[in-house]
């Protein structure tokens, strides 16, 4: 049997990515597919680097999290098609990162220099909640 949490655990863990992330976590959104883990380098063709809010993520209920209130949206700076994305602790440190429209949901993935990106849907939800 594989290991279970309860839902207060699971809470706990997610409401410690606050903390992990820190005052001023960013999210970056990229071309490049996701690499193998976070430790790897940062994927290909940067389009746009979001300061997230503080905090970043609301209160975790039922063993998810969901983005906090708040704009997380900023002006690209290259165009393309949006494919991945890497969040950021206070210390510019990978602590997430996955595929957009999967993961992290954009207001539109087809991106121009200068549009406004807007993150629309992001959540978490942990192991067997």
């Amino acid at each position: 049997m594989a290991l279970q949490l309860g839902v207060l655990a699971r809470n706990a863990q997610l409401d410690n990515m606050n903390t992990q992330l820190g005052a001023t976590a960013t999210i970056k959104i990229f071309t490049g597919a996701v690499p193998v883990n976070c430790a790897a380098a940062d994927p290909a063709g940067g389009l746009v680097a979001i300061a997230l809010t503080n905090p970043v993520f609301a209160t975790a209920a039922s063993g998810a999290i969901a983005k906090s209130a708040g704009a997380w949206s900023a002006n690209a700076t290259a165009a393309e098609t949006a494919l991945s994305y890497r969040m950021y602790d206070s210390s510019a440190v990978c602590q997430q990162q996955g595929n957009v429209s999967t993961d992290l949901v954009l207001n539109n993935t087809s991106i121009a220099i200068g549009q406004t990106v807007t993150v629309t849907t992001y959540a978490i939800t942990a192991g067997n909640a």
